[in-house]
């Protein structure tokens, strides 16, 4: 599990492509691998990754399945490509965002970027598929980053996120463009009491229409 609290930036070294496989090499601040073991949990992006090999404490590899890269960003990632990075969180420990699986659900794509004084915003479009989750006030998380949505247009399928400086400062989101794709993860609570309320509607729905079936079949 992690927090959404990115604890730093790393950088992706090297990539090494396979069939169905692509092999990352990443660096990462200089201590951030110590206590680290192969199988270790870390999070790229927002995207839960295994530590397969561990060559010091700043650098390790991950490999990720074709699964993966069809539903991430990380299809599109590059050498040099700067990414967001959270240890798994250790049993007790404080949770500052909100609980993460690292499990994405879907990308969505920056379609502004407003920068008044002292302020940063970033609008975003996703599948409109998925707006039935989007709610104002509501937990997201954006590139592994626990944030707070607001001005919420389902219509549009779009919604705003406002980072304060200390957020620009510790993630990659100041060097975003429009255009920019995002990895996303849901808020598990939210989709569960939303697919609740679906499933109790549709049922009493498919019941009523039933009732009235056999009404008109007595008559």
């Amino acid at each position: 599990m992690f927090t959404g609290i990115i604890q730093s930036i790393a950088t992706i070294a090297d990539i090494h492509d396979q069939e169905g496989l692509r092999t990352f090499t990443v660096d990462f601040e200089k201590g951030f691998c110590n206590e680290l073991t192969v199988g270790s949990s870390v999070s790229l992006d927002g995207v839960c990754l295994t530590v397969t090999a561990l060559f010091n404490d700043h650098r390790a590899h991950f490999d990720v399945m074709l699964p993966t890269l069809k539903t991430t960003t990380l299809q599109n990632a590059f050498m040099g490509m700067k990414v967001n990075v959270e240890r798994a969180t250790k049993e007790g420990a404080e949770i500052g965002g909100h609980p993460l699986s690292g499990h994405i659900d879907f990308y969505g794509k920056i379609i502004a970027i407003q920068n008044p004084e002292n302020n940063y915003s970033l609008t975003i479009e996703i599948p409109s598929m998925w707006i039935r989750y989007i709610f104002n006030k509501g937990y997201i998380a954006l590139n592994g980053t626990s944030l707070t949505m607001s001005e919420v247009n389902k219509q549009k399928a779009t919604f705003e996120v406002w980072l304060i400086p200390e957020t620009l400062r510790r993630t990659t989101f100041d060097k975003k463009k429009v255009d920019d794709l995002i990895n996303i993860e849901l808020d598990r609570s939210t989709q569960v009491i939303v697919d609740t309320l679906r499933s109790a509607i549709e049922e009493q729905f498919q019941l009523l229409r039933a009732g009235e079936g056999v009404a008109r079949i007595n008559k």
